[in-house]
């Protein structure tokens, strides 16, 4: 394998693409150029099929270009090319090379079951989205094809390595792509295929995703952290060269075939650790790995012997992922040394076969010639992720819940614990015993009444932690899970489980529940009435959105959390105020009066006397904002600031904006909302609660969140008088340590 160093990426003002010198190589690899490579592991009769399959797609594609102003047809050639670097059959090939011709051209499906078969018609419609269907978000329509993805990925896992490869030429080829367009994708990139291509073991693709979506998403950090690593390269090679050298004349010297490298980090890798740890760049040490690779798995043991006889290892830094394999089959050791010169030194060891596996992940092993048995067999349980994801995924009707928690799986860290008999169970991070029981069995996971942990009974919300020993204790007698178990088991596994029991043993307490779930939202929050709004025409609306065929299914599944009663309540509404768009309109209107007065609220509304006055909470006004009000249907005048994004559809319906503006004589508070982002550390909620506290100001709701980069993200709902006070607030708390920006909230 080739190995590099990520000084090597080309400087911010060069414009071909990053993350490795291959990239560029295969973003205009030719017809010749593919079929050499396949016939380096093919077999040389199916080549004639993938050149027949190349010119059936030039043939479909002509007169179609990239934004690039290259020949369409270079697309699906560069996807064939990566399948064929991880040294992908020939169906695959065929398959990548016609995968958007369905999706954008006239071919249809049978045409592709008619010149190539029904297995490569399968793959392609896999990889094919769901264009043609109307959706009502763009994260409607990237759920529903996430969700035909795994299914098909379901039948031959084949579909993921294509579109796979498919998102990594067009993450090389992204600058040519408006602004908007690369943000949107990099963020998916980042949030969904680096993840997937982790889950698959593809090392190679992981780490050119993450570092090709980095550079789009913060291009700032992105080229100082090549910059910097250009700085150092020099005086990083000579320490590895050393290194290197030095464990060859030890392993000589003990017989062990072995080859060592140094493998440099990719960016995102470093850029991670930065944020996460808090650390500068010249904190870190570690920006490279030795990776030492031998024949066999005795090696590997002899070789971690001859390495700790060298250098003292790191306390709590030794991983062996050969007696342990991670979820995606990766499998090495993994030790941390204090090296030569007293810094921090990570060795990786292994034998080819889990050196290929750690490059290539499931495509190393998946030998499609050798039939489906042995892809059933052996192969299923590597994938049982992905097959947990076909079972959640049914419980989730509304997109964007399926969405977040897809991205949550895919981004949570696993735990390793036992089971009493020494089988080790993966669970994600923050997992309960709850967890453990579900993946061990449904019926464990009902019955489950307590856990023992290392021998000791803990409560059913004790966060297990990697090298747990779990007993489950169950009861006959148990009445099944609690709804609050829900709120604390971490795997969708499990919850869907919990969900699945209340679904089909409480139907008609569900039912009752739904339905009183769905009144309270629109009572309590919407203040409507519940009578006028659930009826059965409007009900029916709502049932054909969710795909439910009764009423008393939709208020099952909010009773047993599959749906929430916010999703059915804002249905509703929506379609009750379309019903109703001149109720109160035409009656104000009639009212409206040549003068100017107070409304008691502090703002003065044209023509309009004790007219109920509400604060849009999209944009939160405050005394000193330049405003405008807009009549709604039913609830008042609505005020909101010039500026917000909503203002530019309700300026569209021109009859129904009224001017307004501050009345000089109120004196009161408005509440605004902020959102804090900075470097997660401990004790800074309290330093934003007190930085606000010194202005004198109320707090009314506070809020925080860490995400995957260990950036905090504080919401802190405050009561302002004026826009000076709101600066005054703002400005303090800009002058915590670590806060990278504060921000008023305009949804």
């Amino acid at each position: 394998m080739e190995t590099w160093m990520a000084s090597e990426l080309p400087e911010q003002n060069n414009t071909s693409e990053v993350a490795s010198p291959k990239a560029k190589k295969q973003e205009f690899i030719t017809l010749d150029a593919l079929c050499e490579k396949f016939l380096t592991y093919g077999e040389p009769e199916e080549v004639e099929t993938i050149r027949r399959a190349y010119h059936f797609a030039e043939e479909a594609h002509r007169g179609q270009y990239r934004k690039s102003g290259d020949p369409y047809i270079t697309h699906p050639l560069a996807v064939a090319g990566i399948l064929a670097d991880l040294q992908l059959d020939a169906t695959t090939l065929t398959a990548a090379l016609l995968h958007d011709v369905v999706e954008d051209t006239r071919v249809t499906d049978e045409e592709v079951v008619r010149h190539f078969g029904a297995e490569v018609a399968a793959l392609v419609d896999g990889v094919t989205k769901l264009k043609r269907i109307k959706f009502d978000s763009n994260e409607e329509q990237q759920a529903e094809n996430m969700r035909k993805m795994f299914l098909a990925m379901a039948k031959d896992i084949r579909v993921l390595l294509i579109k796979l490869a498919d998102r990594l030429h067009n993450m090389r080829t992204l600058r040519f792509q408006p602004n908007d367009k690369q943000l949107r994708t990099a963020r998916e990139t980042l949030e969904i295929f680096g993840p997937l291509a982790h889950r698959l073991g593809i090392n190679t693709m992981k780490w050119e995703l993450e570092d090709l979506a980095l550079r789009y998403l913060n291009p700032h950090e992105y080229y100082r952290i090549v910059h910097l690593m250009a700085q150092k390269r020099q005086e990083r090679e000579r320490y590895v060269n050393e290194v290197i050298e030095l464990l060859r004349d030890r392993l000589r010297a003990l017989d062990i075939q072995a080859e060592v490298s140094g493998r440099a980090k990719h960016i995102y890798s470093v850029y991670r650790k930065m944020v996460g740890q808090g650390k500068d760049f010249s904190e870190i040490y570690d920006l490279f790995a030795v990776r030492i690779i031998v024949e066999n798995i005795k090696d590997c043991y002899g070789v971690l012997g001859v390495v700790h006889t060298l250098w003292k290892p790191m306390p709590g830094r030794f991983k062996d992922y050969i007696a342990m394999p991670k979820a995606n089959m990766y499998q090495s050791l993994h030790t941390t040394v204090v090296g030569p010169h007293g810094e921090p030194l990570e060795i990786q060891i292994r034998t080819w076969e889990m050196h290929q596996t750690a490059e290539f992940g499931i495509a190393a092993h998946w030998a499609y010639k050798e039939g489906e048995q042995r892809a059933e067999g052996k192969f299923a349980q590597k994938l049982a992720w992905f097959r947990e994801v076909l079972e959640w995924q049914q419980d989730f009707r509304d997109a964007q819940e399926f969405m977040e928690t897809l991205k949550l799986d895919l981004f949570s860290d696993e735990v390793f614990v036992f089971t009493p008999k020494g089988t080790v169970i993966e669970l994600p991070a923050g997992s309960v015993p709850i967890d453990f029981a579900y993946r061990i069995h449904t019926d464990i996971g009902n019955r489950c009444i307590g856990a023992k942990v290392n021998g000791k009974i803990v409560p059913l919300d004790y966060r297990l932690r990697t090298g747990d020993i779990v007993e489950v204790l169950t009861s006959k007698h148990s009445y099944g899970p609690s709804r609050d178990w829900l709120k604390i088991v971490q795997s969708s596994q499990a919850k869907s489980k919990i969900r699945q029991w209340f679904k089909r043993e409480k139907r008609e307490e569900n039912v009752a529940r739904g339905k009183e779930l769905v009144e309270k939202e629109l009572v309590q929050r919407h203040r409507m009435d519940a009578r006028a709004v659930m009826t059965p025409a409007y009900l029916a609306d709502v049932l054909s959105k969710f795909n439910f065929a009764k009423e008393e299914d939709m208020f099952a599944a909010v009773g047993y959390g599959g749906l929430s009663a916010a999703q059915v309540a804002t249905r509703l509404i929506e379609r009750y105020k379309r019903d109703h768009q001149e109720t109160n309109l035409d009656a104000l209107e009639l009212e409206l009066r040549d003068r100017d007065k107070p409304t008691g609220s502090g703002i003065r509304v044209r023509g309009v006397d004790n007219l109920l006055i509400r604060f849009a909470r999209c944009c939160n006004p405050v005394p000193g904002d330049e405003i405008m009000g807009f009549v709604t249907r039913g609830r008042g005048v609505s005020v909101h600031r010039v500026d917000c994004p909503n203002v530019v559809a309700l300026r569209a319906e021109g009859n129904r904006v009224l001017e307004v503006e501050w009345a000089t004589s109120a004196d009161q508070a408005y509440h605004v909302e902020l959102e804090v982002t900075a470097l997660d550390r401990h004790g800074l909620v309290n330093e934003v609660m007190n930085a606000v506290a010194e202005t004198k100001t109320d707090v009314t709701a506070v809020s925080a969140r860490v995400d995957v980069k260990r950036v905090a993200h504080i919401s802190v709902s405050v009561r302002i008088r004026n826009l000076e006070h709101l600066r005054a607030v703002v400005e303090r708390m800009k002058r915590i340590k670590d806060i990278h920006s504060v921000r008023r909230v305009t949804q």
